[in-house]
């Protein structure tokens, strides 16, 4: 047996930080290049604060797969994020390569948190950012 292949557990309060981010989504590594032997993946948890949401942004070549644990997510896109598409406890998403768009906890009480999955790595592109009124039933606590 090999040392240098080898299961690598990442210890709960072990996550790695260095990772891109995107104002109050705020995302910790599980599995990643930063601090395992992983070259095509990165795994990890993204959570939003109550009312919080991310800068608009998009993942560059990296497709994006993600599965809620806890909260009410939405996810802006298109022209002016004036699509969305809504999750809860239990659902999938897949975000595309290069797609700009914006992650928003719903509640302004509970907590979002998610697991994402990204090929080839945690890519994060920031964009401009936009008001919190270009974005359909968003409002953030004692707004």
């Amino acid at each position: 047996m090999t040392d240098a292949l080898k299961p690598v557990v990442t210890r709960a309060g072990q996550e790695d930080t260095r990772t891109g981010q995107s104002g109050g989504a705020v995302r910790i590594s599980g599995v990643s290049p930063q601090h395992t032997p992983a070259t095509k993946i990165w795994y990890g948890k993204v959570s939003n604060e109550p009312g919080y949401r991310s800068l608009p942004h998009h993942h560059g070549e990296a497709e994006t797969g993600g599965y809620v644990l806890k909260g009410r997510g939405r996810i802006y896109f298109g022209a002016g994020y004036a699509e969305f598409v809504d999750m809860t406890e239990g659902d999938f998403v897949f975000v595309p390569p290069f797609m700009p768009h914006v992650e928003a906890n719903m509640s302004t009480t509970e907590e979002l948190v998610w697991l994402t999955c990204r090929t080839p790595e945690n890519i994060v592109v920031n964009l401009d950012d936009v008001h919190d009124a270009t974005l359909a039933d968003y409002v953030r606590p004692g707004a």
